[in-house]
């Protein structure tokens, strides 16, 4: 799992301006983990991005005070649709590695049913990355990163 940044905050900064910074170093991570996000072979782009999302929203509901409302309402709608996309195409991968684990422990004549049921997972992979590139794509058209970097922003000015 990819390592939070370090928000450098100073206690004896105004809150909107720590919020400011905490949204902007969340933003930055959430979006950085985003190339090859859809790669199925690579299931972990997909749990660091869906990590960052969780933090990125934490920060945002921490500051929420410190954002003016209508946009940030609608910039925390969308990293929350975004973070439920991940966690429906997470689930399958962290159940294809029990599902193997417990595969490999089974005698060899289970082997045709923990097939089946992997074959029904790796489906449900490909529509959860499915629903995740739908959602990738609603992130870019709508320029998430940058209303929210403009809502940090905004909050630094106030």
């Amino acid at each position: 799992m990819a390592k939070a940044g370090d928000v450098e905050l100073d206690p004896g900064e105004p809150f909107a301006v720590a919020g400011a910074r905490a949204v902007e170093v969340r933003t930055e991570e959430l979006f950085g983990h985003a190339d090859g996000v859809l790669d199925t072979a690579d299931v972990e782009r997909v749990h660091d991005m869906r990590v960052a999302s969780r933090r990125l929203r934490a920060a945002l509901e921490i500051f929420a005070p410190a954002f003016p409302p209508a946009p940030f309402k609608s910039a925390l709608s969308d990293v929350k649709a975004l973070a439920d996309a991940l966690g429906e195409r997470r689930d399958p991968d962290v159940q294809l590695a029990a599902l193997k684990d417990l595969a490999a422990a089974m005698p060899g004549v289970q082997e045709p049913g923990a097939e089946a049921l992997a074959e029904r997972l790796r489906g449900r992979q490909v529509l959860a990355n499915a629903t995740l590139a739908g959602a990738l794509e609603h992130v870019e058209r709508s320029g998430l990163r940058e209303r929210l970097l403009a809502l940090a922003g905004q909050a630094r000015d106030a």
